[in-house]
C-alpha cells in the first residue's frame, strides 16, 4: 500500500493537554500513584493538576493516539494522517491545535461545550514515568460526530483506521463503526492498541467486541500480561511470546489478511505473531546510550506511529517494527512525546 497522502490514515481515541513535571516520588505517594502506570483520575487526584502547575512544569500536546498520529505524520508525506477526537472551547484546545497544525497533523475534533478540555499529569522520576488521566470533554466524543456529514466522507476515504484502546472508555460504538467499515471494505485495515493495562482489565468486555476485527494489535508487555490474566484458562500466566500467538489466532472477520500481534518489551526484542505461524518472529531494539535518553514518556506512542507509519508505506512486518523503534528512540532524546526539527529521515537500522 503506497504513500500518496491523501489522509489515507484515520485515528481516534482521547486528545489531552499533558502536564508535565518532576516527581521525587512525593507526588507519586500523596496521590496513591505507582511508576510506570497509567490510570483514569478520580476525585481524589483533582487536585494533582494544580500540584503540578505550581512546579517547574511543560504543557505539551497529548493523547496516546494523538501522540502516535503526530509521529506518523512526521515520517509520512504531508496530508497522510487525521486525528479525530473531542475537546472543550477553551485555550487548552487552541495549544492542542496549534501543536499538531506545527506537525502537519489534520485535527477533527467534536467541540464540547460544558466540558474541558481533557488532561493528563504527568510525573516523570528518573526514567520512569505516571501518568494520571482526567478525560473530562476528552470523554464526550460521539458516534454521531464520526457519522456526520463531514466526517463521514474522510473515515470512507481513509485506508487504515488506528483507534488507541483508551477510547474503550469513551465510545466504544464509534471503534465498532470504523472497524465494521474496515471489514466490508476488505482493501481498509483496522488497527488497535492495547494502551494500559486497566484496559484489558477493567473494560475486558468492550475490548474483546473488537478483537474479530483486529488486523493488528499493538501493546507492550505489560499489557498483554494483564489481557492473558483477565481472558483466563489456559493462556493465563504464559510468556509474552505464547500470548502474542494465543492473540493471533483468535477469531477473525476478514480471513483474507492474517492478523498481526506486536507487543513491544521496553529493551528486549520486539514480538510479532502472525496468525497461522506456530513461532514468533523478534525484532531488536535499537540501541541508544543511556546518557541519550531524555524523557521516556510517550515512547510506546511513538513506536506505534512509526510502525503505523510502515503499515501505510507497505513497508514489510520487520522493517515497519524497525520505524517504530527508530521513532521512539528519536522520541525518548525529547521533552515528552515529540520528535526532533528540523524532520530527520528514517533509515534501516
Amino acid at each position: 500500500m503506497g504513500s500518496t497522502g491523501d489522509f489515507q490514515l484515520l485515528c481516534l481515541e482521547n486528545p489531552l493537554l499533558d502536564i508535565q513535571a518532576e516527581d521525587d516520588g512525593s507526588l507519586l505517594a500523596k496521590y496513591s500513584l505507582k511508576e510506570n502506570d497509567a490510570i483514569l483520575a478520580e476525585d481524589k487526584h483533582m487536585s494533582l493538576y494544580d500540584d503540578l502547575l505550581s512546579r517547574k512544569h511543560h504543557l505539551i500536546a497529548g493523547g496516546a493516539a494523538q501522540n502516535t498520529a503526530r509521529g506518523a505524520q512526521y515520517i509520512l508525506p504531508p496530508s497522510t494522517v487525521l486525528y479525530i477526537g473531542c475537546v472543550g472551547k477553551d485555550d487548552y484546545a487552541s495549544q492542542l491545535r496549534s501543536a499538531c497544525d506545527a506537525t502537519g497533523l489534520r485535527v477533527e475534533y467534536r467541540v464540547d461545550e460544558k466540558q474541558p478540555t481533557g488532561k493528563c499529569g504527568v510525573l516523570i522520576n528518573g526514567s520512569n514515568r505516571s501518568l494520571c488521566t482526567h478525560l473530562a470533554a476528552a470523554n464526550e466524543y460521539k458516534l454521531d460526530h464520526l457519522q456526520s456529514p463531514e466526517i463521514w466522507p474522510l473515515v470512507q476515504k481513509a485506508k487504515i483506521y488506528y483507534v488507541g484502546g483508551f477510547h474503550l472508555t469513551v465510545c466504544p460504538p464509534a471503534i465498532m463503526a470504523l472497524a465494521k467499515e474496515a471489514a466490508e471494505d476488505k482493501d481498509k485495515v483496522f488497527i488497535m492498541n492495547l494502551s494500559a493495562p486497566f484496559i484489558p482489565s477493567f473494560f475486558k468486555s468492550q475490548l474483546d467486541e473488537t478483537s474479530p476485527y483486529w488486523d493488528y494489535l499493538i501493546g507492550n508487555e505489560t499489557e498483554a500480561q494483564a489481557w492473558a490474566e483477565a481472558e483466563g484458562g489456559d493462556v493465563k500466566g504464559k510468556s509474552v511470546k505464547e500470548i502474542a500467538l494465543y492473540m493471533a489466532a483468535l477469531p477473525k472477520k476478514v480471513q483474507e489478511r492474517k492478523r498481526v500481534v506486536v507487543i513491544t518489551q521496553g529493551t528486549d526484542p520486539t514480538v510479532v505473531a502472525v496468525q497461522g505461524e506456530q513461532q514468533v518472529r523478534e525484532v531488536p531494539v535499537r540501541e541508544i546510550e543511556k546518557d541519550k535518553i531524555y524523557d521516556t514518556n510517550g515512547a510506546g506512542d511513538a513506536f506505534a506511529g512509526g510502525f503505523v507509519a510502515g503499515i501505510v508505506q507497505g513497508k514489510s512486518l520487520e522493517e515497519s517494527v524497525d520505524m517504530g523503534q527508530w521513532l521512539a528512540k528519536l522520541s525518548i532524546q525529547e521533552l515528552g512525546p515529540q520528535f526532533p526539527f528540523p524532520k530527520q529521515v528514517y533509515s534501516k537500522a
